[in-house]
C-alpha cells in the first residue's frame, strides 16, 4: 500500500473515531442528573465513589455470574451489604421514599423481633402460620391457638417454619416461585397470615414508628406509604376501624416529627384491595372522603393494591374515580405492573394519565405505549421504579434488562421505590437505589443521577409547593453535611496512607 493511499486509510479512521466519539459523549447527556454541574467538592466526592463503581463494574464485566445486580436478591444481598457503593448510598440523603405498603414497610430482623411479644399465639393450619395476640382466658377454645414462646421451647423445629413464614426467601426463589403468579399467592399470604401480628394496637404504633426510624436512618426525611386500614385491635378486644386507624398513625408520627425535628414528614395515601365489586368500591370512597376530612394534612390520595393482572382494571371503576376526583382527590395508582402488552392491565396507565395520577406505580409496561410514555414525561407525572419488587415478583430476572433503564437513560421523571421490603429481608430503600444506580444506569453515570434521583423524589411527592420548599432546603443541608463527612474520610484515609498506616 502507498504513503498516500495508508494517509488517506488513517485520516478516514480518523475522521470516524471522532463522529463516533462524539455520538457516545452526545448519548450520555439526555440520562437523569446530566444536567447537573457539580461542585468542587462534589466532584472530589464523585471521585471516590466512582473509583469503587468502577473497580465493582470491572469485577463484573469479566465474570458476570458475580455481579451482584444481575443476581437474584435473595443470594446476592449479603454480598451487596459489603460493596463500599452500597455503604456509600447508605449514608446518602436520598430525599424521600414514596412507595411503600403498610404491612410491609420495616426489615425483616424487626418484623422477626415481634414474634418475642408477650401473649402471642400462633395457629398453624394446613402449612400455614397464624399469629394473634390474646389474653390467657380468651384465646378461642375451638382452635388449637398454642403461645409461641412454647412452641419455641417445646417444637426445635418451630424457629424456622416461623422464619420461613415471615418473608419470601429461600434458597432457589426460581424453583420455589416459578412464575407471577406462584409468587404473588405466596406474596399475598403474608399480607393475610401478618395482619394480626402487626395490628395490635401496643405492636401497630410501635411497628410504625419503626417505619419512620429505619426511614430515618437511612438518610430519607419524607415518607410516603400506601395502607389499606386494617383494623387494630387491643387485648381486650376493642377493635379500632378506619378513622381511629388513622388517629393511631398521627399520633406516633406527631410523637416522632417531636424527637426528630428535622424530620419532613410522612402522608398516607389510602390503598385498599382492587379485587372488588362496584359497591365495594363506593364504601372505599366514603371512607376516603371522611379520613380525608379528619386528616385532611396527613390523608394524601387514593390507589389501589393487590395483583393487577387478576384485579378488576380501573376503568370499572371509573365513576367513583370522577367522583373522588370532582372532589379534590390525587390518585398515586399502581398500573402497568405487568408483562402483558394490549390487555386490561397495561391500559390502566392510560386511566392513571386520564384521572392526573400524581405518580404511576412500577408502570413496567409504560413503554409499550410510546404516546403514554410522552404524555407522562411531559405532564410530569411520577414513575415509581421499585427493581428489586420487580425481580421478587418475577417480572424481570436479570435488572440490567429493567424497561426502566431506558427511562433513566431519557429523563424520564423516575422516584427509586422500596415497595415491601421486609418480606425480601431488605431494609429501607438503599438497596434499590444500588441495584438501580449499579444495574440500570451507564457506567458513567456518577454523583449527578444520584442527587437528581433525590431531587426527584422531593419534587414527584404529593408536598405542596411550601413543603416542598421545606424539604428542599432540608435536603441541600443534609447534601452538604453528606459531602464534608466524605471528605474528611478522603482526608484522614490520605493521612494515614502518608504516615505509612
Amino acid at each position: 500500500m502507498s504513503d498516500e493511499n495508508a494517509n488517506e486509510e488513517d485520516r478516514c479512521i480518523c475522521e470516524y473515531i471522532k463522529k463516533r466519539n462524539r455520538l457516545v459523549h452526545l448519548s450520555k447527556n439526555f440520562g437523569i442528573g446530566s444536567q447537573i454541574k457539580l461542585t468542587e467538592r462534589e466532584s472530589v466526592v464523585n471521585d471516590y465513589l466512582m473509583k469503587y463503581k468502577n473497580e465493582e463494574m470491572d469485577k463484573g464485566f469479566g465474570r458476570p455470574d458475580r455481579f451482584l445486580p444481575a443476581n437474584h436478591f435473595f443470594t446476592s444481598r449479603a454480598k451487596i451489604e459489603k460493596s463500599k457503593v452500597f455503604q456509600f448510598l447508605r449514608a446518602m440523603p436520598k430525599g424521600a421514599s414514596l412507595h411503600s405498603h403498610d404491612l410491609g414497610m420495616v426489615s425483616a430482623d424487626y418484623l422477626y423481633s415481634l414474634t418475642f411479644k408477650e401473649n402471642l399465639y400462633a395457629l398453624v393450619k394446613d402449612e400455614e402460620l397464624f399469629l394473634q395476640f390474646f389474653k390467657k382466658k380468651k384465646v378461642p377454645k375451638d382452635q388449637e391457638w398454642i403461645l409461641v414462646s412454647e412452641l419455641r421451647e417445646n417444637d426445635p423445629e418451630f424457629e424456622d417454619f416461623l422464619k420461613s413464614k415471615l418473608t419470601l426467601i429461600c434458597e432457589n426463589p426460581d424453583v420455589a416461585y416459578p412464575d407471577v403468579d406462584t409468587v404473588w399467592k405466596s406474596f399475598q399470604k403474608l399480607f393475610i397470615n401478618l395482619e394480626k401480628l402487626i395490628t395490635y394496637k401496643p405492636v401497630f404504633q410501635e411497628y410504625f414508628y419503626q417505619v419512620l426510624k429505619e426511614a430515618y436512618e437511612e438518610n430519607v426525611k419524607y415518607l410516603e406509604f400506601r395502607g389499606f386500614l386494617p383494623n387494630v385491635y387491643d387485648i381486650d378486644g376493642k377493635t379500632y376501624r378506619n378513622a381511629d386507624v388513622v388517629c393511631l398513625y398521627w399520633e406516633t408520627l406527631t410523637q416522632f416529627l417531636c424527637e426528630h425535628v428535622d424530620f419532613v414528614g410522612c402522608k398516607f395515601i389510602f390503598a385498599p384491595h382492587r379485587l372488588v365489586g362496584s359497591e365495594v368500591m363506593d364504601e372505599y370512597v366514603c371512607i376516603y372522603k371522611c379520613i380525608k376530612e379528619k386528616f385532611p394534612r396527613f390523608v394524601l390520595g387514593f390507589d389501589l393494591v393487590g395483583q393487577e393482572d387478576l384485579g378488576a382494571p380501573l376503568i370499572n371503576f371509573i365513576r367513583q374515580f370522577l367522583d373522588l376526583k370532582e372532589s379534590g382527590c390525587k390518585f398515586f395508582f399502581h398500573a402497568g405492573e405487568t408483562h402483558w402488552n394490549g390487555q386490561p392491565t397495561d391500559y390502566n396507565i392510560f386511566d392513571a394519565i386520564l384521572l392526573g395520577s400524581v405518580r404511576i406505580g412500577h408502570a413496567f409496561a409504560l413503554l409499550k405505549h410510546p404516546l403514554a410514555a410522552n404524555l407522562v414525561k411531559e405532564r410530569g407525572i411520577g414513575i415509581e421504579i421499585s427493581p428489586i419488587s420487580n425481580q421478587v415478583l418475577k417480572l424481570i430476572d436479570d435488572v440490567r434488562d429493567h424497561p426502566a433503564a431506558l427511562m433513566i437513560a431519557n429523563n424520564y421523571p423516575v422516584v427509586i421505590v422500596n415497595d415491601d421490603p421486609s418480606f425480601w429481608g431488605g431494609k429501607g430503600i438503599t438497596y434499590d437505589w444500588y441495584v438501580t444506580f449499579m444495574g440500570m444506569c451507564h457506567r458513567d453515570a456518577d454523583i449527578r443521577l444520584l442527587k437528581q434521583l433525590a431531587l426527584n423524589s422531593i419534587q414527584y411527592s404529593g408536598l405542596d409547593d411550601d413543603e416542598k420548599d421545606i424539604a428542599f432546603a432540608q435536603f441541600n443541608c443534609d447534601w452538604n453535611k453528606f459531602l464534608t463527612r466524605v471528605l474528611k474520610g478522603c482526608e484522614c484515609s490520605s493521612a494515614n496512607k502518608d504516615c505509612g498506616k
